[in-house]
């Protein structure tokens, strides 16, 4: 069972235990899928939003949320991205910037938008924290060559974009970056 945990709920040893968590189970996974041989062989680093698209939309930005309970992808100008071969990611929070606070859910799905749902996440438990930050009490971990949907359920509709920054780790063998 995943849930969320708002920022103000846990202390600074707890978001050490979130970001150390997501590493490990990041390395597992790795090594369980034989991308290298030891953990030694990996290299984890912060995620860019980045899908190879245009520049602009290179950001934590959904579509304009038009309609109330409608789902908007996190990565704007991409529905359901697909990690490259040599890629592994694990997600284990998430901070919303837009106010007033838009949106009342987090969705993670297996394939295109309209896949399986993997993990979601009650945002509202943020509306009336002093900061709009949650982390997950699991890792949501993606593996190389899948392709994958984020999304958000909108609670307001204010027919602008709303700026949900998810907090994720990419896990990869070291060495030269082949992709983003």
């Amino acid at each position: 069972m995943s849930f969320l945990l708002p920022k103000d709920e846990v202390t600074l040893t707890d978001l050490k235990a979130f970001r150390t968590a997501a590493v490990e189970a990041g390395i597992e996974r790795a090594l369980f899928l034989r991308m290298v041989t030891s953990k030694e062989e990996l290299n984890v680093r912060q995620f860019e939003n980045i899908f190879d698209v245009a520049a602009a939309l290179d950001q934590w930005n959904t579509a304009a949320l038009a309609a109330v309970g409608t789902a908007y992808s996190v990565f704007q100008a991409v529905a359901a991205p697909t990690l490259a071969a040599n890629k592994l990611a694990v997600f284990y929070g998430v901070g919303i910037e837009t106010v007033p606070f838009p949106v009342s859910l987090l969705t993670f799905r297996d394939g295109p938008a309209a896949g399986n749902i993997r993990a979601e996440f009650d945002l509202e438990r943020m509306v009336n924290s002093e900061s709009q930050e949650g982390f997950f009490s699991e890792p949501v971990v993606i593996d190389p060559n899948r392709q994958f949907a984020v999304q958000v359920t909108a609670r307001i509709a204010t027919g602008v974009l709303a700026r949900v920054q998810l907090f994720c780790l990419i896990v990869e063998p070291a060495g030269q970056r082949i992709s983003r």
